[in-house]
């Protein structure tokens, strides 16, 4: 089966690696047909263990080789489909629009935050299909209320999020 293992916290605040390293730490783990998306942290591959298993031996292989508290969340296929084919948001040149890729539930801890912070005009939020859709001012992401609470180190182990147009580039790959 063919997957997509997003990491969390790739090439920010100190935690600096190269894509084709992190490949190779896939490969050694045992995944096929491994390629990156981007330098955030988007790895395809395939594999025919269960998730549950791959999510633990990916994470410690990847805490072991760069030596950081690895987080990663895998998505089949036909999940990753379903982030890109579930943007509740149209397309606009002046908003960025992200989704979350997180743990089970984590979507309504995301709407429950961003329902306390202050909103910049026009900056939304909504959950689709139990994904979590954020809408923000192009130069807003990090200055935001919201984009500061993304960064709470209780939450940093139940999401990750990704432009959606990274899921586009995902797709294409899987494909």
């Amino acid at each position: 089966m063919k997957y997509c293992a997003f990491l969390r916290g790739v090439n920010v605040k100190g935690t600096n690696m190269k894509m084709a390293d992190v490949c190779k730490v896939f490969k050694d783990a045992g995944m096929k047909e491994v390629g990156s998306i981007l330098a955030s942290g988007n790895i395809v591959f395939s594999s025919d263990k269960r998730v549950e298993d791959l999510k633990i031996i990916l994470e410690k292989a990847m805490s072991e080789h760069f030596s950081y508290e690895a987080f990663l969340f895998i998505k089949s296929q036909e999940e990753t489909e379903v982030f890109w084919n579930s943007i509740p948001f149209d397309k606009n040149d002046n908003f960025h629009i992200y989704s979350f890729v997180g743990v089970p539930g984590v979507e309504k801890v995301l709407m429950e935050e961003f329902q306390k912070t202050a909103k910049a005009e026009n900056e939304r939020a909504e959950i689709i299909n139990d994904i979590f859709y954020w809408q923000v001012p192009k130069g807003n992401t990090l200055d935001s209320t919201f984009g500061k609470v993304l960064g709470k180190k209780n939450l940093k182990d139940q999401f990750t999020s990704r432009n959606v147009n990274t899921f586009e580039k995902v797709l294409k790959k899987m494909n």
